[in-house]
């Protein structure tokens, strides 16, 4: 049997179960280069050899890697593709764990990938005003015609 290419295996995948789009996929696995190139960095014992990434430290990767590349949009854009939760990611990478895109351990489950963090607070809190308005600030600006 031939060999798929990534493209093929995402549109196999996709046949099989639509919520996702097809950049999702593509999405994470470039999100997952990118967390496996931030976790060599940050640990110098890693880094000369292979690397297994958890289910939380992909998801901490994939956070990192939409705020990079998405800024405030990056809850607007995962929105789209069908992303609105942790357990979305879980449920794309076992689906490329499946079509051996992706490895795992014996101990990886998908239940690592629920509720690890509130997509709100991960991706809309980091864009909100730092300080909170001054006491008696009005709520809205509302202008008064003359």
């Amino acid at each position: 049997m031939q060999d798929l290419d990534f493209d093929e295996i995402v549109e196999l995948i996709c046949k099989e179960d639509n919520r996702f789009d097809r950049r999702a996929y593509t999405f994470t696995r470039q999100g997952l280069d990118h967390t496996v190139r931030e976790l060599k960095k940050r640990d110098s014992e890693r880094a000369g050899r292979s690397l297994h990434v958890t289910g939380p430290e992909l998801l901490e990767g994939l956070r990192a890697y939409a705020l990079d590349q998405f800024g405030p949009l990056a809850i607007t854009v995962l929105d789209g593709w069908g992303i609105t939760k942790c357990a979305d990611f879980g449920d794309i990478v076992f689906s490329l764990i499946e079509y051996s895109v992706f490895s795992k351990t014996e101990n990886d489950r998908r239940e690592d990938f629920a509720n690890v963090f509130e997509f709100q607070e991960a991706f809309v809190k980091p864009f909100l005003p730092k300080n909170p308005r001054p006491a008696g600030w009005p709520q809205t600006a509302a202008l008064e015609s003359a």
